[in-house]
């Protein structure tokens, strides 16, 4: 949105309120090349340092060199240390009239109160699934199927829809409804841990990439939960993510029902908050079974 913002304001061919994303200036702003458009990120250390601020601060203080606005975009504002939010207070109560800042942060808590208060703030809100899956068919050429498939997984955010491969997505929903069917058919303790062993499972190396799969393992078994969960109260299949399962899911609510499944999507949720503080994908397995 930052980067369109910045389009926008200094595209040679404005046409309906949009940049027109084909002109050379459109172009060098995509692509990071265009000079009064300067993006400030984390460096080696995670942070952005007093020195990067000052020397934006400086540029700012010049007018633009061939747009008619200048911006500053900050990505990961809430990286910013404190001295150079504490830099920054006299540039954003009193911004040059041909500049603008932008900060981008999914963690605007951590930012000085000070610096929150001398910004106004625009909240980006989830999209639904099927959004997303507009979106992918639209104009990322995604065939229905596949489409579904990751927005399910999406969390209402079109970037990550984009980041995860649709053949990843498919392997952990398959992943998630072998578990949840084997706690479905309640054959006890020892079936249920094996199926635990089999959902830690994988088969790429390093424990990152472990806590990884079994994330996205997670979050399609809260997809395929949540989806019991609206079959179970009788919802209709159209508000369903994974429809294309609906017929292995139906015969599930008959032993899951809606208490049940009430507790097994907290006990997901709390499996992926444990695996976001880099808890043992096993032992995250292990507890969910005994929660199923």
């Amino acid at each position: 949105m930052a980067v369109a913002l910045a389009q926008l304001a200094n595209c040679l061919a404005v046409t309906d309120d949009d940049g027109c994303g084909e002109c050379t200036a459109c172009r060098r702003i995509a692509r990071g090349l265009h000079p009064d458009v300067l993006v400030l990120e984390p460096g080696d250390t995670g942070t952005i340092k007093i020195d990067t601020v000052r020397e934006a601060i400086e540029r700012v203080a010049f007018r633009p060199f061939e747009g008619r606005k200048r911006f500053v975009v900050i990505d990961e504002a809430d990286a910013l240390v404190w001295d150079a939010q504490s830099a920054l207070l006299k540039t954003l109560e009193e911004p040059p009239s041909t500049s603008v800042f932008i900060l981008v942060s999914a963690r605007p808590d951590a930012l000085l109160s000070t610096v929150r208060s001398r910004c106004p703030q625009l909240r980006f809100g989830p999209l639904t699934a099927d959004e997303i899956a507009n979106a992918l068919i639209a104009t990322h050429g995604y065939s229905e199927a596949d489409a579904r498939s990751v927005a399910a997984s999406a969390g209402g955010s079109l970037g990550r829809a984009l980041e995860e491969a649709s053949d990843a997505f498919r392997d952990a929903r398959q992943s998630a409804h072998q578990f949840l069917s084997v706690a479905a058919r309640g054959p006890g303790p020892r079936p249920l841990l094996t199926g635990a062993a089999e959902f830690a499972k994988t088969t790429k190396g390093g424990s990152g990439g472990a806590r990884e799969i079994v994330a996205l393992r997670l979050r399609a078994m809260a997809s395929l939960v949540r989806d019991l969960e609206v079959i179970a109260v009788g919802a209709g299949d159209g508000r369903l993510v994974n429809r294309d399962l609906v017929d292995d899911l139906r015969p599930m609510t008959r032993v899951l029902d809606r208490r049940r499944l009430l507790g097994t999507f907290a006990a997901v949720v709390r499996a992926m908050g444990a695996i976001e503080r880099n808890a043992s994908p096993k032992i995250v397995a292990d507890w969910l079974a005994f929660q199923l």
